[in-house]
């Protein structure tokens, strides 16, 4: 599977999921986009390829000369000091066009906000763009679904949406995306990767390089948050590998008043997760 994914750092679920996307054995990562996409991050990311013995491959940026460095101390912690002096291959969204027009049959993940696209998101032609975002309510998400947080809800904000709303919305209504297959929020906050997540994944930390770097780096998230980390962004790669992961709605989205919302709605190639399978996805993202 050839796989574009457009992440940031400051949350530390996106480097769980670069580690693990590298990692796939059927998964062939052809670049990198990086909001903003500062050296700090891009020497974070090479040191994280480099880890995980992967090929070197080109990363874009939104922003290469943004003013801060755009990392959490977490990940300085957990991976040590970036790699210096790494390049950006240029705007994102160049690398983008450029890596449609050499896989046809490219896949997108996105986990930051969708900056990196805005000069193509109406244009781009694309197999399945497969997003962490978006949120599903109670008209669209069966009762014995719902998380109890949300119970009641028909919209919520979400920040990958949010972070520039309009290219989200162009990249949803862009009809050359063959498929589009949404995360949501609400299905995201019940999967939190906790001490029984690290204990079930305890025999198999040997099985990739990336593997090993997650369990390495949730030991040192949990000694300080023991209740555990949302894993939004790995969720959503997963889903990439198997939609199965998730059960679907096909729907149209909509955003009001900076909230965003679901409705059923036949033939909008837009799929939205209602619920995940625990065991599924461990069956996925063990291998």
């Amino acid at each position: 599977m050839n796989i574009l994914f457009d992440m940031e750092t400051n949350d530390p679920d996106d480097m769980m999921t670069l580690c693990w996307l590298a990692s796939h054995p059927k998964i062939k990562l052809r670049g990198l986009t990086v909001m903003p996409g500062t050296p700090a991050q891009l020497g974070l990311i090479k040191k994280v390829l480099e880890l995980t013995a992967h090929e070197p491959i080109p990363i874009g940026s939104w922003n290469f000369a943004h003013e801060k460095d755009c990392v959490s101390k977490f990940h300085f912690d957990w991976l040590g000091a970036a790699i210096e002096g790494v390049k950006s291959h240029g705007p994102g969204f160049e690398l983008i066009s450029e890596l449609i027009a050499a896989y046809p049959d490219l896949q997108i993940i996105t986990g930051a906000p969708l900056k990196n696209f805005k000069e193509i998101a109406s244009s781009m032609k694309l197999t399945r763009w497969v997003a962490q975002g978006g949120f599903a309510g109670d008209n669209v998400v069966p009762e014995a679904y719902r998380l109890e947080k949300f119970a009641g809800r028909i919209t919520c904000p979400t920040f990958n949406f949010n972070g520039d709303y309009k290219t989200a919305l162009a990249m949803l209504e862009n009809p050359n995306i063959e498929e589009k297959r949404l995360v949501s929020k609400n299905v995201c906050h019940g999967m939190v990767y906790d001490q029984d997540w690290q204990e079930r994944i305890y025999p198999h930390r040997h099985q990739s390089a990336g593997l090993e770097l997650i369990y390495k780096g949730m030991e040192l998230y949990l000694a300080k948050s023991p209740n555990g980390k949302k894993f939004h962004d790995p969720l959503a790669a997963v889903v990439a590998v198997n939609p199965e992961v998730c059960e679907f709605r096909e729907v149209r989205m909509f955003r009001q008043k900076g909230e965003w919302g679901a409705e059923l709605c036949e033939g909008t190639n837009t799929f939205i997760s209602v619920k995940a399978n625990l065991d599924k996805f461990f069956e996925v993202f063990l291998g």
